[in-house]
């Protein structure tokens, strides 16, 4: 990320996450994300799965690209085994001040998610609210569904979050304004090939305007689905928001893919 658009044309550089999520502006814009959300993303994972019938102390679960830790934090909550991953380690230490605060226990590692260990301890990985589709290469995205396969146990699940495509498509807000505490937040949203790059106008109260860019590269059901199977994933299900409802190609908002790793058989 740069603190203002490269000349690329995307207005977004190639590595624009390792700046940005670490960042002490990114909370800020993304003050407004909401906690119970992530419960009801964490039930419904649970639930699809299967996963809480069984005795949360019993189970590891990863959370990729974990942020500040909601989603770990609520899976903690409840008793899991959590591990949340990231590269920033500004959002780590918000993650770990809010476990401690909370009184749960969450480890914490740092790394690129193209690195994770494949350790095959997992029961549940999980990477969710948009965090694939980062890198410049296709290939990059298809090296991280292969270390999430090695990361699970046999008969583990992978539980993946991506934009709808189609549904963006006839829904994108080009342009916006908003209030985050003091800051003034112009965003504007474009296509750009098979990505959606959102630039970021961030004015202080002072007058200071600071620029930040995401880009994130889009998938089709049919392409994403052709990327996991390739890992040996077995789709199990997809649905289109985080109350669990059955995906529709134009309606859903999101395409929330759960898939295994294929049981071990002697």
């Amino acid at each position: 990320m740069v603190e203002s658009p490269d000349s690329s044309g995307t207005g977004a550089s190639v590595n624009w996450f390792k700046e940005w999520f670490n960042h002490p502006l990114y909370l800020e814009v993304y003050s407004h994300r909401d906690n119970d959300e992530a419960a009801h993303c964490i039930h419904t994972i649970l639930s699809l799965s299967g996963l809480d019938l069984k005795n949360p102390e019993s189970l590891s679960v990863l959370d990729i690209a974990c942020g500040a830790g909601r989603h770990a934090l609520e899976l903690a909550r409840l008793g899991y085994r959590v591990t949340g991953n990231d590269l920033s380690p500004f959002l780590l230490e918000e993650a770990r001040k809010s476990a401690m605060n909370s009184l749960v226990s969450l480890k914490l590692t740092c790394c690129d998610m193209r690195n994770i260990p494949s350790s095959g301890h997992y029961d549940l990985v999980v990477q969710l609210f948009t965090s694939f589709g980062y890198f410049d290469l296709k290939e990059d995205d298809q090296l991280v569904l292969n270390r999430a396969y090695g990361a699970l146990q046999h008969g583990g699940w992978y539980v993946l979050d991506l934009l709808n495509p189609v549904h963006l498509a006839g829904n994108l807000v080009s342009h916006s304004h908003r209030m985050a505490g003091e800051l003034t937040i112009i965003e504007d949203r474009a296509f750009d090939g098979d990505r959606i790059t959102k630039t970021m106008n961030i004015t202080h109260p002072q007058g200071k305007t600071t620029t930040f860019s995401e880009s994130v590269r889009l998938y089709s059901k049919e392409e994403i689905i052709a990327m996991l199977q390739k890992e040996g994933f077995t789709i199990k299900s997809i649905v289109g928001n985080y109350q669990g409802e059955h995906f529709m190609k134009t309606d859903s908002p999101r395409m929330i893919v759960f898939c295994r790793k294929q049981s071990f058989v002697r």
